[in-house]
Order: structure tokens, then C-alpha cells, then sequence
């Protein structure tokens, strides 16, 4: 067994971090490196590890060819700008729906991006992306690099944001598959891990052959969290963003506990 040592400020950074109407960007905690998504689009930036794994699922579907990338990274300057114009030229009803406010957007986290089907004509706000074509075998092979769609039908309520078939999320792996399997938004993931305190409880995955352990880890308040772990365990380690993390262990068979 080894002990972590998990910084107070690491709740809010990495990519299962939660962020919308009730929880805010932490600017600049998290400290993401940003590149260009492509070199035909370098001026849509993600955070590299996206951008990296976004790359490898267009290259899988040859998808640049048919799709843009529309939005990646913004700054909060960026997203106070494009709040207030489409306040000005769509209202307040439209602009609640669809646009989240300065502060609260996944676009700040450089984990989430928009894309469009390539035409003369992009609507930057609500991009044409269908549920058939390139765009829907985009979204059929988006779950093993980590991608989810982000603001579906029926779930308005729990995101605060009305439909967006063209907004995905990067979570990682195995998590997107996850909450697809599940039927799960974001929000409704870090409430299900709750029930999987590390230490006493996890949620098992099955991948392969390999068995996949996720548990929620409650943060220490005004102090840094120890975490004691399997020294010969893979793990990933993410923030939600709220009060915790999300411990991922990638165990053997036998593993299970």
C-alpha cells in the first residue's frame, strides 16, 4: 500500500470535473495545457489530452473531412462576450438555454467542444449536428475515447441546458461508457458514485479482461486528503469539482473488493 497525498485545491481540476449553474470554473487551478484540435482548426483549442483523444477518434471515422470544430476552449472574457451578444440578439429565454453563464461554462475547462457538419454556413451557437451520418457514428464511437454527449433529450432539468446534439464532454474512460450504459448525465454520475465510498464500497466495471473499480473519495475539508491505495494498482485520480474525487483502479480479475 502506498499514501497519497491529494492537494486541497486538486478537487477542482481534472477531466470528471463538474461544471455548470451551481458549480463554477475555477480559473486557472487546474493549469491545463491547450492545443489546436487540428491543423486546419487552430484556433479551436482543447486541453491536450482531449485534443489527443479527439484526434484519434476523427482519424478512426476520417471524420474531419465532414465535420468542423466550432468551439473548444474559451476564456472567461470570451464567454462573457458571446453571453451578452446572443443576449442582445436572441433574448434572455434563448440565451438560458443554450448559453451558460461567464464563469459556468464546460467551455472554460478545455474539455468540451462543439462541432458542426462542415457547410458555407455555421450557426456558432447551436451548430447542425444530426443524429444520422458521419455525425451519429461520431457519437457511436465516441464512448471508448471518452467522449459523451453532454446535454441530451429529457435531461434539461438536471444540466440546465436544453438539447445540445452538438456539444460533447471528454471524461475519460471508462466513465463515458459508463454513464451511456446508465443513461447518466454528469450531475447524476457524481450523485450515483456517492453510493461507492473508497475504502468500503466500489462500483466494478467490467472492460476486456480486466475488472475496473471506481469509487467517490470525500475531500478533507481545510486540508489536503490522504489516500491509502494499492501500490500495484493502476489508478487515475479526478476531481468532481465539488467536495471529492472519483478514484479509477484498472484491477485484475481476482482483484474485486
Amino acid at each position: 500500500m502506498k499514501t497519497l497525498v491529494i492537494p486541497q485545491k486538486a478537487v477542482y481540476a481534472g477531466s470528471l470535473i463538474l461544471v455548470n449553474g451551481k458549480y463554477p470554473y475555477q480559473e486557472g487551478i487546474a493549469g491545463c495545457s491547450l492545443i489546436p484540435v487540428n491543423a486546419d482548426s487552430n484556433k479551436v483549442l482543447l486541453e491536450r489530452r482531449t485534443a489527443v483523444l479527439l484526434s484519434r477518434l476523427m482519424n478512426d471515422l476520417d471524420g474531419w473531412t465532414q465535420i468542423s470544430a466550432v468551439s473548444g476552449w474559451r476564456s472567461k472574457r470570451e464567454q462573457q462576450e458571446i453571453y451578452s451578444r446572443s443576449l442582445r440578439e436572441n433574448g434572455a429565454a434563448f440565451t438560458e438555454q443554450f448559453v451558460a453563464r461567464p464563469g459556468h461554462s464546460e467551455h472554460q475547462t478545455g474539455l468540451a467542444i462543439d462541432l458542426g457538419l462542415k457547410k458555407p454556413d455555421i450557426d456558432f451557437i447551436r451548430p447542425d449536428f444530426p443524429y444520422c451520418g458521419i455525425c451519429q457514428t461520431f457519437r457511436e464511437k465516441a464512448l471508448p475515447y471518452g467522449f459523451i454527449e453532454r446535454y441530451p433529450q429529457g435531461k434539461e432539468t438536471v444540466t440546465g441546458i436544453a438539447q445540445e446534439p452538438w456539444h460533447f464532454r471528454y471524461v475519460g474512460a471508462p466513465h463515458a461508457a459508463i454513464m451511456a450504459e446508465l443513461g447518466l448525465t454528469l450531475e447524476e454520475y457524481h450523485i450515483f458514485l456517492k453510493q461507492y465510498p473508497c475504502g468500503k464500497e466500489c462500483f466494478n466495471y467490467r472492460n476486456g479482461h480486466r475488472n475496473i473499480a471506481v469509487s467517490y473519495v470525500k475531500a478533507t475539508v481545510g486540508a489536503d486528503t490522504e489516500l491509502e491505495i494499492d501500490a500495484d494498482v493502476p489508478y487515475s485520480l479526478s476531481g468532481n469539482n465539488i467536495d471529492g474525487f472519483v478514484l479509477t483502479e484498472w484491477r485484475n480479475d481476482d482483484d474485486k473488493r
